[in-house]
């Protein structure tokens, strides 16, 4: 019989043991993902940022984690300059596909108005909205 381990909470995660230990995993079972971490702002006159995009890109595809413009120059291009910048950097790093998630309430019209395409949907979530998760071939 295995001996039981209790397991408890703690306030400090160990990144290097379950992150790692994923990590390590991964790569035994799909091979190496060449990771990148990847980030572009668009900064205004005083050199404040305005909006930017948070990404990685591993096992050739492009992870959108987090993208937000600042509400004064939305409907002005910038996100859609953000994402061409991203999307045409995730080529150059041999990406060949995106996806991304994003509520009812943010900007799931924005990334299919660019190809991106709803493969996932989680209704309620939150309550009264809908989380999207999309994907695009680069």
């Amino acid at each position: 019989m295995e001996k039981e381990y209790p397991v408890i909470a703690v306030d400090e995660p160990d990144w290097e043991t379950i992150g790692g230990g994923i990590h390590n995993f991964n790569i035994q079972q799909a091979g190496e993902n060449h990771h990148q971490r990847l980030c572009y702002v668009i900064q205004g006159p005083e050199e404040e940022v305005l909006g930017g995009v948070i990404a990685e890109v591993y096992w050739n595809w492009l992870y959108i984690d987090l993208m937000f413009v600042k509400e004064d120059y939305r409907g002005q291009g910038y996100g859609r300059r953000l994402l061409n910048t991203i999307e045409n950097k995730a080529r150059e790093l041999g990406a060949r596909n995106v996806f991304l998630d994003t509520f009812s309430f943010q900007a799931p019209e924005f990334y299919k108005k660019y190809g991106y395409q709803v493969f996932g949907e989680l209704e309620g979530f939150p309550d009264g909205h809908q989380r999207y998760y999309l994907t695009k071939t680069l």
